[in-house]
């Protein structure tokens, strides 16, 4: 980059010198021609900057453009690219932790860079380094030097002068980004461990403890699982138990997260006006038995829910699969899942001979359980990798944002992912029209990603009036994308798209979902649980081709699971 931007430099002072007189000045009554020019960095660099920053500066890793909207990356004055911290964690896959508002720490695999706000002294692995281009806060962003990062994290490094782009590539022979141990426990991003107590309310406490350790360090909130069991959309109460689907249908329809002390635990009362005090814009469902992408996901966003079959029925029972002494559990067998814990660390190298059976090997993943302290080690207990069903069902909630992130949420769906829909191959198209209740800006999308590698193409349609308005004629292509895990992804529209009040418009989405036959997510009455699913709030329509369009509210009685997010023109 260095030498990049000396051209940058050298060309400008060649232009500039283009158009500056040569002095003549006169000095012992000899006449000398001045025949060096100066490069003053306080005149120049903040004009190359802002040639830079006037336009898109694109950074492709490896190969791809990264999703960076307007103003997270930009050159600064002393012509290094800074970059938003909110953007390495998936860009650069390392653990990014922001500590005392002013301190933030990097890692992958075995290299720690810590960073203080404002200060050009950084820690590259605990040795002293100085930086040119501190650590810097702006509004509610802060910005890193990029190069300094990626070098660090052994990436190669290239400014493309010509077409305003950054070029990273990985220069890692190992593709491992994590540890052979990690702790959440050790960084400050474990939650407070709760007690369930006689309810089978598991599955709430393992998914807002998964939250609540997604937005360690930086935040330290708890939110009432009182409130998920009692105010969602299905027709359950809090002794029928649950899983991660329910949970996740509740986030993504905004109908919390919600503060305990709003609404205490185990009362069986519950306010249902109380709104959510966090948005759940992403859920990534990491795949079967894929232990390093778990370990992936707890290392870069925080606790992974997860389940298992649990023989222990309290904190004080016995089973033959449980060491209490090294609080070791392993289960191989038949029996389907009945637990969900919260999986925060890991131990590659944990002793196979601290559990009750004779297994193939060492490791096991570090979990915290929703019986209170007084089970395991301060509620926490070490699960083998060989047990038969940990690491099968597994969620990490990616993507947790203010709730002034948007203005108001347009959905159909509030049972969630239930069900799929298609036409017996791996494409499909759908879409779902909403009327405004404002003048208001269209901001973003949310839908289902039903499998690995999911490809899609996101369109909106103005002045929508009936199915002929989905015509090719009428779309707006808006955004194309991929998603590698199964989950809830939401999608910002680069440049959100004006409507007036009470206009009727749409959004569609083509996608395709590898080896899948129904590839569209949808909500309908599958059992007793959604039994009061609602077909009067929605309008969405199926095609095969993109050509003919089915109602799926009439022919097929279910909801699609398209969500559209606003923001209110003032």
């Amino acid at each position: 980059m260095k030498y990049s931007i000396k051209y940058i430099v050298f060309a400008v002072i060649i232009i500039g010198l283009c158009n500056v007189k040569i002095d003549i000045i006169p000095k012992d009554n000899v006449v000398e021609k001045s025949e060096h020019v100066s490069y003053e960095k306080s005149v120049w660099n903040p004009y190359i900057s802002q040639s830079v920053n006037d336009k898109k500066i694109t950074l492709l890793i490896d190969g791809v453009e990264a999703d960076i909207n307007q103003g997270e990356i930009f050159m600064d004055e002393n012509l290094n690219l800074m970059i938003s911290y909110k953007k390495l964690r998936n860009n650069f896959d390392c653990a990014v932790n922001f500590y005392d508002k002013d301190r933030l720490v990097l890692e992958k695999y075995n290299t720690k860079i810590e960073m203080v706000l404002n200060s050009k002294v950084a820690y590259i692995n605990d040795n002293e380094i100085e930086l040119e281009s501190p650590l810097y806060a702006e509004e509610d962003d802060i910005f890193v030097p990029l190069e300094l990062v990626a070098k660090e994290l052994n990436y190669n490094f290239q400014w493309d002068v010509a077409n305003n782009r950054i070029l990273a590539m990985n220069n890692s022979a190992d593709t491992r980004i994590v540890p052979y141990f990690y702790d959440l426990r050790d960084v400050f991003r474990n939650s407070k461990v709760k007690n369930q107590g006689r309810f089978g309310t598991c599955w709430a406490f393992a998914s807002l403890s998964a939250i609540e350790s997604a937005l360690l360090p930086e935040e330290r909130l708890e939110f009432a699982p009182d409130h998920m069991t009692l105010q969602n959309s299905f027709s359950t109460s809090p002794n029928d138990g649950g899983e991660y689907t329910m949970a996740t249908a509740y986030l993504t329809s905004w109908q919390g997260p919600v503060n305990e002390e709003d609404d205490p635990y185990g009362d069986g009362i519950s306010d249902d006006t109380l709104t959510a005090v966090k948005h759940v814009q992403e859920v990534q469902i990491i795949p079967e038995k894929n232990y390093e992408k778990i370990k992936e996901a707890v290392y870069k966003y925080g606790g992974v829910q997860s389940s298992l079959y649990l023989s222990l029925t309290s904190p004080n029972s016995k089973s033959v699969f449980y060491n209490r002494r090294n609080y070791a559990y392993c289960y191989k067998g038949e029996e389907r899942p009945n637990h969900d814990v919260v999986i925060i660390g890991w131990d590659d190298n944990y002793p196979k001979e601290n559990f009750n059976m004779d297994l193939e090997g060492n490791g096991a993943f570090i979990c915290q359980n929703s019986w209170g302290e007084s089970f395991g080690d301060n509620g926490v207990f070490y699960i083998s990798y060989y047990d038969t069903n940990i690491g099968v069902h597994n969620v990490v909630y990616s993507v947790v944002e203010d709730v002034n992130n948007y203005d108001n949420i347009y959905q159909a769906d509030l049972c969630g992912w239930v069900g799929q829909l298609g036409y017996g191959r791996d494409s499909v198209y759908f879409a779902n029209a909403y009327t405004t209740k404002g003048e208001e800006e269209i901001s973003a999308a949310g839908f289902y990603a039903t499998g690995e590698n999911t490809e899609y193409e996101l369109y909106f349609i103005k002045n929508f009036v009936n199915a002929d308005s989905l015509d090719v004629s009428n779309r707006k292509l808006i955004k194309k994308g991929k998603f590698d895990n199964a989950g809830f992804y939401t999608v910002n529209f680069d440049v959100p798209e004006k409507v007036k009040a009470n206009e009727k418009f749409a959004v569609m989405v083509y996608i395709t979902t590898p080896n899948s036959i129904h590839p569209a997510a949808i909500e309908y009455k599958a059992d007793e649980s959604t039994q009061d699913v609602d077909l009067s709030d929605g309008e969405g329509y199926i095609s095969n081709r993109g050509k003919s369009w089915d109602n799926v509210e009439e022919t097929q009685s279910c909801n699609l699971c398209l969500k559209v997010y606003t923001k209110d023109v003032n």
